[in-house]
């Protein structure tokens, strides 16, 4: 089924595609968010090269509350206005992170984290959280990579909010 060494090798653009073939067949017929949650920050984790941190914050109506990662021990709840995955959850937009020490108001749960992506999580506009994926890299994280993480949690969203 899996392989991480394989998709190391690959191009960024089939690690992606791999990663969303991967992450389907994970989810199939399953649509416990945490379940899901839990295995797609497992199969990022592994399957990437340059990460220290993958995983999911969910919006408990007030703030963004920790949810199944891989990584050190995380914060356990982020306000709105606060930091990357703030942003992304006020904005709903992708913040693609190249150097975290130059954003205003990050917080460092981990000192190593040097570049992060976030993608909010929204299902029929409404705001579920956010993907958080750090990397210990300044500029780790490109275009390629938020095409790819967005439909990761595409994904996600469809396998959680879907009408079976």
């Amino acid at each position: 089924m899996f392989d991480a060494l394989s998709l190391h090798h690959l191009p960024k653009a089939e690690q992606y595609q791999q990663l969303a073939q991967q992450a389907r067949v994970l989810m199939e017929g399953e649509s416990d968010r945490i379940a899901n949650a839990a295995n797609m920050s497992a199969l990022v984790m592994h399957a990437l090269p340059d990460l220290n941190w993958a995983g999911f914050y969910f919006y408990d109506g007030t703030e963004l509350v920790l949810g199944p990662f891989q990584g050190k021990p995380a914060c356990l709840r982020i306000q709105l206005e606060r930091g990357v995955c703030g942003a992304a959850a006020t904005t709903r937009t992708t913040q693609l992170v190249p150097d975290v020490h130059a954003f205003p108001g990050h917080i460092a749960c981990d000192a190593a984290s040097r570049s992060e992506i976030v993608v909010p999580l929204v299902n029929k506009g409404r705001l579920i959280g956010v993907w958080d994926v750090d990397s210990p890299f300044p500029a780790r994280f490109d275009v390629k990579d938020q095409s790819g993480m967005e439909t990761l949690c595409q994904i996600y969203l469809d396998s959680v909010f879907s009408i079976r």
